[in-house]
């Protein structure tokens, strides 16, 4: 938004207070006032001559906004420079408009609370006159006033406000504004000071571009001293003053794309330290917090940035994405409406060719019915032939019908078929299952051999190593001998327990051999079954092809395992046992 827009809406303010009977017309004395105000508090040289001349042509009576618009843009807009107090400017439309539009009974706020809201609402409001502010620009500039009252945004509670404002109108006047904020409909629970400040938090935000401010320690540049002054940041400054109230302005750092921000460490008892460089000169700063220290370096950096980059304000720049949203919006409704225009028209154009249409069948209607006459006699005269080749369909129907039937049982046998030897597949695999299953429990009892017979082996082993002792001792002097012989007998009682313990793995070894003899008897029936199952599929036309287990000889079972040694290699292991125990 340029200096010009900005300034048309105040002045638009001042120029309808002066039109009292609202005709959209002031007289002349009236506007002579405005122009030299306007060119008072705007720094521009007044020419009350030009005023006459341009208007010398209206001497009928007042001028309306159109005619004082080329006057007021020639001589006066156009010779505006940015060295002016806007404050001073706005301060000025201000008292004309509120004069006459403001009602201070009902409101809870001052007058200069009043006036800055005026301004935040010529900044929000768009170029449309008469200036009104849409509901998005509503809710934007409420929602900050709760925020910085320190107060939490009721959504629930706008929106029931919204569907009021949509059943009347989708925008307010700036005096309606004034009183929906002045009147504490949003603040409810807040006190006039808290509002107040909120007021002006926001305005010193969005219409005095104030990125941040507050207290912090400034070291000073010739004392060294440390000094509590009031901050206040803007885009490209950074002023300082005596307190908050900003009478007494001690000083400013002006600030450009070169500017950089340092923290540093804490010295001379000062914690949060921060360094500002900026035109050859350094600040030392000295904030409240870590976190206040923070926001202080963030903001200032933000600041630099947006100098480096040329961009507008943060709210400025939001505010002008927000307008082009809206403007993307109507833009598109606009369209959708063209479309529906479009559509309407297209809809009443086929609402014209069906009336057409309409009429046009009406007629063919008639011509329709003597040809529907000579159709019918027509249709008469075909139907004694479609009878004959009826008659001759039913037959040929008749015979295929048979043979779908015919075709049908044969299926049914197929089919009978094919279950009958699914059938038997399943008892086949049941009975291979079987197989398997005597098949493991074979294993399994011949791992049960194998470590009876290995216990039985270590038993031997033991029982020959006692044996050999026995042997040497024997050999012995007489002197030992009946030292031996105690041991002997000793010995001879550990021999008796080893045998009964054969014994009695002899006795675990034959149950085991029995168990295996039950298990290959079972294996045999399976095998049997097996068979029997085989010749059955072999009539069925081969469709299935039997599984059947290799084959499988006598094999020799011993307490080593299947065939490892031979019956006569048994004998002669026995046989030297034996002659060894006699010894």
């Amino acid at each position: 938004m340029g200096l010009r827009e900005d300034l048309l809406k105040s002045i638009w303010h001042a120029f309808t207070a002066l039109d009292v009977d609202k005709s959209g017309k002031v007289s002349k004395s009236q506007l002579k006032v405005l122009s030299h105000n306007l060119c008072t508090v705007l720094n521009v040289p007044h020419d009350p001559v030009a005023l006459e001349e341009h208007f010398k042509d209206d001497d009928e009576g007042p001028v309306s906004n159109q005619g004082y618009m080329p006057y007021l843009n020639k001589f006066i807009l156009d010779k505006v420079q940015d060295n002016f107090n806007r404050l001073d400017f706005n301060r000025m439309c201000w008292t004309l408009s509120a004069r006459k539009n403001l009602t201070k009974n009902t409101l809870v706020i001052t007058d200069d609370d009043a006036f800055k809201i005026w301004c935040i609402f010529n900044f929000l409001t768009e170029d449309k006159y008469p200036l009104t502010l849409v509901t998005e620009e509503i809710e934007y500039l409420l929602r900050k006033l709760t925020e910085a009252m320190g107060g939490s945004w009721i959504e629930e509670k706008f929106e029931d406000y919204k569907i009021q404002l949509n059943a009347k109108q989708q925008c307010l006047s700036v005096w309606e504004i004034i009183e929906l904020i002045g009147t504490g409909h949003f603040s409810k629970g807040m006190d006039r000071q808290t509002l107040s400040m909120g007021i002006n938090e926001v305005f010193q935000e969005l219409i005095l571009d104030v990125l941040k401010q507050g207290y912090m320690m400034k070291k000073g540049h010739k004392r060294k001293n440390w000094t509590e002054r009031w901050f206040v940041l803007k885009p490209n400054v950074l002023s300082y003053f005596v307190n908050e109230n900003l009478t007494e302005k001690k000083g400013h750092v002006m600030l450009d794309s070169s500017c950089c921000v340092e923290s540093l460490p804490d010295k001379e008892g000062k914690k949060c330290l921060f360094l500002i460089k900026c035109s050859g000169k350094t600040f030392e700063i000295n904030a409240s917090d870590k976190k206040k220290k923070q926001e202080w370096i963030q903001a200032i950096q933000t600041a630099v940035n947006l100098l480096k980059q040329g961009l507008p304000a943060p709210h400025k720049e939001a505010r002008q994405k927000r307008k082009e949203l809206r403007q993307k919006l109507q833009a598109e409704q606009e369209a959708l409406e063209q479309r529906m225009k479009e559509l309407q028209t297209a809809n009443e154009s086929k609402q014209r060719e069906l009336e057409t249409m309409r009429k046009k069948l009406e007629e063919d209607a008639v011509s329709a019915a003597e040809e529907e006459r000579r159709r019918q006699q027509t249709q008469a005269e075909l139907q004694d032939r479609y009878r004959t080749d009826l008659e001759r369909e039913k037959m040929v129907r008749q015979q295929m019908e048979e043979e779908v039937a015919q075709k049908s049982s044969e299926l049914e046998q197929y089919l009978q078929r094919v279950r009958e030897l699914e059938d038997m597949y399943r008892r086949l695999e049941e009975s291979l299952e079987d197989e398997r299953q005597a098949r493991q429990d074979e294993e399994t009892v011949r791992k049960l051999q194998a470590r009876l017979l290995e216990e039985e082996a270590t038993k031997r082993a033991e029982l020959e190593h006692l044996h050999l002792q026995q042997q040497k001792a024997i050999s012995r002097t007489e002197a030992e001998k009946q030292e031996l012989e105690q041991q002997r007998i000793v010995k001879e009682q550990a021999l008796q327990a080893a045998m009964l313990q054969l014994d009695q793995l002899e006795s675990e070894r034959k149950e085991a051999l029995e168990q295996y003899g039950e298990v290959m008897k079972k294996l045999e029936n399976a095998a049997n079954k097996t068979r029997s199952w085989k010749d059955k599929v072999a009539q069925h036309e081969g469709l299935i092809r039997l599984i059947q287990p290799g084959s499988k000889g006598p094999q020799l079972i011993t307490n080593w395992g299947a065939a490892a040694f031979t019956e006569a290699e048994l004998n002669l292991r026995e046989k030297s046992w034996q002659e060894k125990k006699t010894q």
